[in-house]
């Protein structure tokens, strides 16, 4: 019976739709950097927002005082983008959000 049912969740496509990751989205993220003084403070502030999982990509500019993040919403979230960069001495503030691709949650 098990072997039955597993196979009709299979057959249907049902599986994904029951796991996490199908909720899951890459999101976009601007947030406002203002206490960034000089041009290898950006350097610092993409570091510490690479080392959070689930970040895919970081533009950072000195000249706008902000970064710009693409996350898996499944893997991190925006206050701990906004902590990486305050623990790493640039608070940061949402600027923007935006949704990439994916059905969001």
């Amino acid at each position: 019976m098990k072997k039955l049912l597993l196979a009709s969740i299979l057959s249907f496509g049902l599986l994904p739709a029951w796991s996490g990751s199908a909720l899951a989205a890459m999101r976009t993220v601007t947030l406002s950097v203002p206490c960034m003084s000089c041009e290898v403070c950006p350097i610092t502030v993409k570091k510490a927002l690479q080392k959070v999982s689930g970040v895919d990509r970081v533009d950072v500019s000195f000249e706008k005082k902000e970064a710009v993040v693409t996350y898996d919403d499944s893997k991190t979230t925006m206050e701990r983008l906004i902590k990486a960069t305050g623990d790493a001495g640039y608070p940061s503030v949402l600027k923007a959000a935006a949704s990439v691709k994916g059905e969001g949650k």
